[in-house]
This record gives structure tokens, C-alpha cells and sequence, in this order.
């Protein structure tokens, strides 16, 4: 039997690290791609040496990961950075398949003769395809104190599980989501043209008309950067999108990394979850659909959250008190454009919008360092989203979200609003309401409501949370 050869793995490596020849740099389908809004940030780990930790990029497949991988490269190249002190590799390549990280580590360190003192930068790509990989990495951080080690992987789950289990005090999670809404109008560099007062946290509407025609496409495909630059991508996102990232996570990360045996369980599952994103489902209904048991529900739900494909959202009461046994809850996709992949693009009238909607702004919100929201739903009414104050537990805020200018004329759709704030007269108001194209401010039964179209809702939760997420303009 042939074995893999130092030589051809040699050949991947300078394949892959076209930068070890003098004045060349990454690749031209990276460098052409704009920077993410984390970039900053992540580079700012990446070359920071005072405390000995490998930096962890997690995040759902496709958003990017990869690319800001080779961004920090081009970054590190032209601070002056030898590319013969940088490596790369993706441990998904099937040459590396069950060599250890220390062994691939030196084949480059003795090609290039680098010795234990010599500061490099090496990015391990895909890691979670290594098994044990935390134990390997988490040495290699202890025994070469002067490496800067960075490693990406898709499957958040084990990655987020492994690191606080076995890499306490050597490695720093970094969480990648998909793309805001802001940063999808900025990609496609329309932002200026459809905002007004961009740097600005209250920004307003140029065109509306725009604005909720990108928005639309942003629910079909925009929360993956490469969807946003590829027609061909774009016409058939049920073939991107559902083959190369959920299907590799459902039939193949997720399975791999549990040990779960049924995967048509978990699909058919995911599936329900997806066709009712931004609904109310319970563990009872779910359980009969899918023909699983209650306690198996949970874990895949656990799962599916942990590989950031889902949120879940707990409910309250209209006195803002939380249920002790929780038996219902709302789940929305990490990323609208999956429901898409699914069953099929939405149009601006498309029946699915207001769930999509709700859906894209809740996707807004898990770019938070403190995303705790709540949905309120009692015998009468439901109020879409709730923030209760961490040490109170009362109300703060709240808002309902919508896809229809109606509410701003049939104030008879304010009702479950009014009845909220009179419950909980310390919610603050003006009340958010959101709607396709108004922008409105009224008075109401004694309480104050604030019209807003969706879509500039969504810009500028996305826009302000980065901006006080990075201390920064965004």
C-alpha cells in the first residue's frame, strides 16, 4: 500500500502558501473580497502576543471565515511580516487526513529552518476534522510560547464545547456570524445610496423603494459574503446553500462530532425548524411530528444551536414572567437566507415575509455580546420581542415587529402593545413598531408608538450593535 509522501505534502503546503515565494502575496479571489466588520478586532488578537493564547475563529460555514484568514496574511505581509513566518493549511484537505498538528507544524519549521524562539504565525483552517484537536493545539501553544497559533472551524458545537473543556486558559473564542444587513449594503455599496447619515446612530430612509428591495434580497441569499459576488450563487442558492452548508453540517459535522446515528431524524428536524422560523413551536408538537422522543429533541436542538443554525427564544407571560417548565418557545434561523436554500426565494409580498422579517432582525441580534431577548404571548396577545433588565427582570423595552404599513392607520393592531405596557407601565416608550415603508411617530391610548420601516430597522441594529460592539465606526 502507497503512503502519502513528504514530497507531495511539501508540494500542498507551498501550493497553499504562495507568499513563501518572495513579493507574492494571498490570493487575488481573497484580496479582492472586502473586509469584514470583525476584521479590526480579529487582527488585533491575531498580532497581539502579550498573553499565550491560540485565537479560536468559530461561525457557521460560508461566512467568511476563511477569507478574513487570508485578509490577516495579506494584513501581516504588508506590516512588513516574512511570508516564510506564516503558515496555512485547511485540515479539511484530504493529503493531511490523520497527521498530527505538531508533525505538519514541522515540515514547515524545517524547511525553513525555523527554530522554538522564532515568532511565526500559523493558521490551522478547519480544525475540528482533526480528532482531539484541542489537546493538540492547546500543547502546541504551551510549548512554543513564541508561535501565534489561529484556527477556524465550522462546527461551532465541538469547538465551543472543547475549547472551555480542554483549552481553559489557552485559547480566545472568536465568534464570526453571518453578514449584518448593514454590512451586506455596504458590500454590494449601496449603503450611501440608501441611507442617509450613515456614521449616524439614527440614521434615516433615501429610498425606501431601495432599501426593501435589497432587503428582500438580503433574506434570499445575503447573509453569505460569497452568494453577495456570485450570480451563479445567487440563481441557485438551493444548491449552495443547502448542499455545501447544511447539508455538511446536518449529514456530516454534527453526526461526525455526536455520534448520532439516525441523521434523517435530525434533517427531518431541522427542516420542521426551518419552515417555522420565526413561529412559536412546543417540544410535545415537535416530538409527534418528528416521531423522536421529548429528551432527543432537546439534544438535537442543542446541537443545531450550538453550530449556529438556530436561536432559541424563551417565552414570558404578559406580567414579563418567565414559565418554570418551559414547553413552548420561538426558534428562528441564524440566517434567513437558509429558509430560502429550503423551500424557495421570497418575493416582498411573498405570505412568508413577516416571519422572515422577524427572523433577519432577531439574526441582527446575535451579533451581541448580550443577546437575552424574550417573545411575550399570553391567552390574548403576543408581543414579538422583550428585554428584561438583567438584575430586575422587568421589562425594558420592546418592540413588534411587522411587514405591513397597516398598524400605522388600524390602531386596533396596537392592542396586545397596549396591554403589555399597562401590565408593565416601566417599559420604556415610544413602543417600536416596525412597518415596510412608514416612518411615523403617534399617540395612542396613552401610549407612544415609533413607526419604522423593517428594513431600516434591521440597518441600524446591525450597524449600532458593531459600532458599540468594536468601539468604532462601522
Amino acid at each position: 500500500m502507497l503512503e502519502i509522501s513528504e514530497i507531495d505534502i511539501m508540494k500542498r503546503l507551498q501550493f497553499d502558501n504562495p507568499w513563501w515565494t518572495d513579493h507574492v502575496g494571498i490570493d487575488k479571489r481573497y484580496s479582492e473580497m472586502p473586509r469584514r466588520t470583525y476584521f479590526d478586532p480579529f487582527i488585533a488578537q491575531v498580532i497581539d502576543r502579550s498573553v499565550n493564547r491560540a485565537v479560536v475563529l468559530m461561525g457557521p460555514r460560508r461566512v467568511g471565515k476563511t477569507v478574513m484568514v487570508h485578509h490577516s496574511i495579506d494584513k501581516l505581509l504588508k506590516a512588513g511580516v516574512s511570508g516564510k513566518n506564516i503558515l496555512y493549511l485547511s485540515l479539511e484537505t484530504p493529503l493531511y487526513t490523520g497527521i498530527a498538528l505538531e508533525r505538519l507544524l514541522e515540515f514547515f519549521t524545517t524547511a525553513f529552518v525555523h527554530g522554538r524562539d522564532t515568532e511565526l504565525f500559523i493558521f490551522f483552517d478547519e480544525v475540528q476534522y482533526l480528532k482531539g484537536w484541542e489537546v493538540h493545539l492547546k500543547s502546541l501553544v504551551d510549548s512554543y510560547v513564541s508561535y501565534r497559533f489561529v484556527v477556524t472551524g465550522s462546527a461551532a458545537a465541538a469547538l465551543r464545547l472543547k475549547s472551555n473543556e480542554s483549552g481553559a486558559g489557552r485559547f480566545t473564542d472568536f465568534v464570526l456570524p453571518p453578514l449584518t444587513f448593514a454590512e451586506y449594503l455596504r458590500f454590494i455599496d449601496r449603503e450611501s445610496e440608501l441611507i442617509d447619515g450613515t456614521d449616524s446612530t439614527f440614521s434615516t430612509v433615501r429610498d425606501i423603494a431601495g432599501l426593501n428591495e435589497e432587503f428582500v434580497n438580503y433574506l434570499n441569499y445575503g447573509g453569505y459574503p460569497e452568494a453577495v459576488f456570485s450570480e451563479t450563487i445567487r440563481k441557485n442558492t438551493q444548491q449552495y446553500i443547502k448542499s455545501d452548508i447544511i447539508d455538511k453540517v446536518l449529514l456530516r459535522d454534527l453526526p461526525s462530532l455526536y455520534g448520532i446515528s439516525d441523521i434523517q431524524e435530525l434533517n427531518r428536524l431541522f427542516t420542521t425548524l426551518a419552515y417555522n422560523t420565526g413561529n412559536e413551536v412546543s417540544l410535545e408538537a415537535l416530538s409527534i411530528y418528528a416521531g423522536v422522543a421529548k429528551n432527543t429533541i432537546n439534544r438535537y436542538l442543542d446541537y443545531l444551536e450550538a453550530a449556529f443554525l438556530i436561536i432559541r427564544v424563551e417565552r414570558i407571560d404578559q406580567n414579563a414572567k418567565r414559565f418554570k417548565r418551559a414547553v413552548s418557545f420561538k426558534v428562528y434561523l441564524t440566517n434567513p437566507s437558509m429558509r430560502a436554500a429550503l423551500f424557495g426565494q421570497v418575493e416582498a409580498d411573498s405570505p412568508e415575509m413577516g416571519q422572515l422579517t422577524e427572523t433577519a432582525i432577531f439574526s441582527q441580534w446575535q451579533h451581541s455580546e448580550n443577546f437575552t431577548l424574550y417573545y411575550a404571548r399570553w391567552k390574548t396577545g403576543e408581543v414579538d420581542i422583550v428585554s428584561l433588565g438583567s438584575e430586575t427582570q422587568k421589562p425594558i423595552w420592546a418592540v413588534e415587529v411587522k411587514w405591513s404599513d397597516r398598524p400605522v392607520e388600524d390602531h386596533s393592531q396596537l392592542n396586545n402593545c397596549i396591554e403589555f405596557v399597562r401590565q408593565n407601565p416601566n417599559v420604556r416608550q415610544p413602543i417600536m413598531v416596525t412597518t415596510r415603508t412608514i416612518t411615523r411617530d403617534i399617540t395612542h391610548r396613552e401610549v407612544n408608538f415609533e413607526f419604522h420601516p423593517s428594513s431600516l430597522y434591521a440597518y441600524r441594529l446591525g450597524k449600532n450593535i458593531l459600532r458599540a460592539k468594536f468601539n468604532t465606526v462601522v
